[in-house]
């Protein structure tokens, strides 16, 4: 059966270009145009109700009573803390209207949809792999936190302990059940690709 270990190598040169964006390094810098800023965090909102559905059927389809808890648990904190940072974010940066979704958007929206109605578990657990680790994976770094906390909160909600014990429990999961390698390699090119999108 593949791993997340083997997915992440096999997929190597694009999951690389994703965590090592442009987008990122201007993040840790704190050099992010507020246009650019306000472009991704307009998009990136558009997934929170998605991804609340996905983490839902997560918790639906689980086979295990453990896994089943712990997806439960970071529902709760998605709901949370991530849509309270998005509500003050955008008030600052004056992008609170409705918002069209651009392609990788909706791509990726396509893809959490249709992981979401397959309620197959192992579809649903690589799609959430993606989206958390790569994004543990930029948020990973040993450099110092930006001053804003526009950029430094973005950055903190995706490394730390918490978010890295959830990511171990994801690969645990794709590892004990399999994963699909297209819907890995696809949300690894639409994640790129949403990083593209944010310069227009």
């Amino acid at each position: 059966m593949i791993t997340s270990a083997d997915l992440r190598h096999r997929h190597a040169e694009v999951w690389d270009a994703a965590v090592r964006h442009r987008f990122v390094d201007e993040l840790w810098a704190g050099t992010v145009d507020d246009a650019v800023m306000a472009r991704y965090l307009a998009q990136d909102a558009l997934f929170l109700d998605a991804f609340v559905a996905l983490l839902g059927a997560a918790v639906s389809s689980a086979d295990e009573p453990g896994a089943r808890m712990a997806v439960a648990r970071q529902l709760g904190l998605v709901a949370g803390d991530e849509d309270d940072y998005f509500t003050r974010a955008l008030a600052r940066l004056d992008a609170a209207g409705p918002v069209e979704p651009l392609p990788p958007t909706a791509g990726f929206l396509t893809l959490m949809e249709s992981a979401r109605r397959s309620g197959e578990y192992a579809t649903i657990m690589t799609v959430l792999l993606v989206a958390e680790w790569l994004y543990l994976d930029w948020a990973d770094r040993p450099d110092p936190a930006p001053t804003d906390w526009l950029h430094a909160e973005w950055i903190e909600l995706h490394r730390g302990p918490a978010f890295a014990a959830w990511v171990a429990l994801l690969r645990t999961e794709v590892d004990r059940v399999g994963a699909d390698e297209a819907v890995f390699a696809r949300a690894v090119d639409l994640e790129r690709a949403f990083f593209d999108a944010a310069y227009g």
